[in-house]
C-alpha cells in the first residue's frame, strides 16, 4: 500500500528569468544545482551566454534560498520570479542544461536587453487586444495554442520557437501590420520575439508583461479573455484560471499534453503511446516503455519514487532506513538481554 502522508504545506513553484551577459555561465552549473540540493529544491534550469531561465519547485524557504543564492550574482540581481503552488512537487528531478540560448529562436544578434517590445500590465491588456488595429499574436507552440489562447488571438501554427521567423517572414508586413500585441507563457519567449520584430521594421510591438500566467494571477475570471488552460513546461500540464492543475495529463512516451478524449483514444496507451505519438512507438521502443511503465507502477504500490529521484537520495534514503532497522534490532536485543 502506498505509504500515507499528512504533510499539508503547499510547495512553492518559482518560474523565473532574466537577460543577462554570462560569459562564464558554465561555470554556475554545479554551485546551483549544489545549491538547490542543499535545500531539497527541484526544478529544470537553462543557462546560456544570454541569461537564466527555470521552473524549481520547493519549500518556501528553500525557494528563497536558491533565489537569493541566484541574485547575490549582481548580473541577476534583478531577476524577477513568478509563484504558484501545489500539493506536491510537480518535477521527479533537478535538471540544469547548459544551451546556446535560455529561449532557442536561432535568430543570432537579438539582444532583449536593448530591443524588446512595449510592456503591457495584465490590467491594461484587455483595452490593447480589444483594439481593431491590434494584431494579436500567440507567439506559443501550436499544441500550446490548442489547450487555450486569447479571444481573436492569431495562432502562427508553428512546431517550435525556432519557426517563428520564418512565420513572421512569409505572413507579416510592417507596413500593414502596424500595431502588434504579442503573449507567451512567462513573457521570455515575447522577450526576443518583440526584439525580433523590431529589427525586422516594426515598430508598434507590445507584449504581455509576465505573461499568461502573470494575467490569469492578477486578472479576475469575469473579466478574463483568457479561453481555455495554460500548458506550463513541469508535471502539472496545465494550470485554469485559478492557477490550479488542470484537466489535461502528460503522455510519458512523447511528453505531449493529452486530454480526457485522447486518453478514449485507440493509440493510447499508459506510458507507452498517445494520439500524438503512436506511429513512433514500436517495436524494442514500446516494450521498453511499457516496462518503464510497469515499473513505475509497481514503485506507486510500494509508495516509493521511480521517475527521476536522484541516485544520491536514494542511497541516502536506504542508509537511513538500514540504520533505522539496525537501531530498533539493538533495542530488540537490549530489552530481551
Amino acid at each position: 500500500m502506498p505509504r500515507e502522508t499528512h504533510d499539508t504545506t503547499p510547495v512553492v513553484i518559482s518560474t523565473f528569468y532574466r537577460f543577462a551577459a554570462l560569459p562564464d555561465f558554465r561555470s554556475l552549473r554545479e554551485p546551483l544545482r549544489q545549491e538547490m540540493a542543499r535545500h531539497a529544491v527541484r526544478g529544470t534550469v537553462l543557462l546560456a551566454e544570454e541569461g537564466i531561465n527555470g521552473t524549481i519547485a520547493g519549500s518556501r524557504a528553500g525557494i528563497d534560498a536558491v533565489l537569493g543564492w541566484i541574485r547575490s550574482d549582481s548580473r541577476l540581481a534583478a531577476l524577477r520570479a513568478r509563484e504558484s503552488f501545489s500539493a506536491g512537487n510537480p518535477f521527479h528531478r533537478t535538471r540544469i542544461k547548459l544551451k546556446k540560448e535560455i529561449v532557442t529562436m536561432g535568430a543570432p544578434g537579438i539582444d532583449p536587453r536593448k530591443s524588446a517590445g512595449a510592456y503591457v500590465p495584465p490590467e491594461q491588456w484587455n483595452s490593447l487586444i480589444d483594439d481593431p488595429e491590434v494584431l494579436v499574436l500567440d507567439t506559443r507552440n501550436q499544441y500550446e495554442v490548442a489547450i487555450g489562447t486569447f479571444d481573436n488571438a492569431v495562432d502562427p501554427a508553428t512546431g517550435s520557437f525556432r519557426e517563428f521567423p520564418d512565420y513572421v517572414r512569409d505572413n507579416l508586413d510592417p507596413a500593414k501590420h502596424r500595431k502588434i500585441a504579442m503573449f507567451c507563457t512567462g513573457g521570455i519567449r515575447c522577450e526576443k520575439s518583440t526584439a525580433y520584430l523590431r529589427q525586422q521594421g516594426f515598430d508598434e510591438v507590445y507584449h504581455l508583461q509576465g505573461g499568461i500566467l502573470n494575467y490569469l494571477e492578477n486578472v479576475p475570471p469575469e473579466e478574463s479573455r483568457w479561453r481555455g488552460e495554460c500548458f506550463v513546461f513541469d508535471n502539472r500540464v496545465t494550470v485554469d484560471h485559478q492557477l490550479k492543475p488542470g484537466t489535461y495529463d502528460q503522455c510519458h512516451a512523447c511528453r505531449m499534453p493529452i486530454s480526457a478524449a485522447d486518453k478514449k483514444s485507440p493509440h493510447y496507451r499508459k506510458g507507452v503511446s498517445c494520439p500524438h505519438c503512436h506511429a513512433r512507438q514500436t517495436g524494442d521502443r514500446a516494450t521498453r516503455l511499457a516496462e518503464r511503465e510497469r515499473q513505475i507502477s509497481l514503485a506507486r504500490e510500494r509508495g516509493e519514487q521511480h521517475i527521476g529521484q536522484d541516485m544520491e537520495e536514494l542511497m541516502r534514503e536506504k542508509r537511513q532506513a538500514k540504520l533505522r532497522f539496525k537501531a530498533e534490532q539493538r533495542k530488540t536485543q537490549s530489552k530481551a538481554e
